[in-house]
């Protein structure tokens, strides 16, 4: 984990621009603008791109730590705040160790026709399954996941929901479902690890 040396721009404005990506994407993809405008689109999308890369850290953006001491990861392809390829979920934790997000996916995320794709409802799956599994300053990773799909997950709202099944040692077994309006759509098993710390 590394300190970020990036100027201080307000949470907001990230956030901000992280949408206006997001809309860009999906209208990308539904536009059915006539060609001169295309163009005319890509051409400043390349200039505010160029913009953006005058300043880029290498690499990924990574878990990064802040002054206060607080860690960062708004890179994550689920959770990130300035990944706009992410939905992105708020995961919350019940007081009975259930974790949980809302969330809602449109076309950027389709797969089937009107459906999200079997991929993101894994990838949504695994990790919050896995915030199940996480403690403060002791991450877990991903042993195995077991998805099954009962039907398929329509676009729109979302819920991902988990809890802990059982733990063994270093591992959480945890189980969980997306839902739709209309019900469960899939389900996962799932098992996490604790890595050991190195005695060196």
């Amino acid at each position: 984990m590394t300190e970020t040396n990036a100027p201080q721009v307000p949470e907001a404005l990230y956030a901000s621009l992280t949408d206006s990506v997001r809309r860009l994407v999906d209208f990308t993809i539904r536009s059915e603008c006539d060609a001169a405008t295309i163009e005319s689109v890509r051409a400043k999308i390349d200039t505010a791109t160029d913009e953006l890369g005058r300043a880029l850290i290498p690499g990924s953006f990574g878990v990064q730590q802040e002054i206060s001491g607080s860690s960062i990861a708004w890179g994550n392809a689920v959770i990130g705040l300035r990944n706009a390829l992410a939905p992105p979920l708020d995961v919350h934790h019940d007081d009975d160790g259930t974790a949980w997000a809302e969330t809602t996916l449109g076309a950027a995320y389709e797969g089937p026709s009107g459906q999200v794709h079997g991929g993101i409802c894994a990838l949504l799956l695994d990790h919050v399954l896995g915030a199940t599994a996480h403690k403060p300053g002791q991450p877990a990773v991903t042993g195995t996941l077991t998805i099954r799909y009962e039907k398929g997950t329509a676009l729109g709202p979302v819920r991902i929901a988990a809890h802990i099944d059982r733990i063994e040692g270093v591992k959480t077994f945890a189980v969980g479902h997306i839902a739709t309006s209309d019900g469960v759509t899939v389900r996962a098993e799932g098992v996490f690890i604790h890595p050991r710390r190195s005695t060196t």
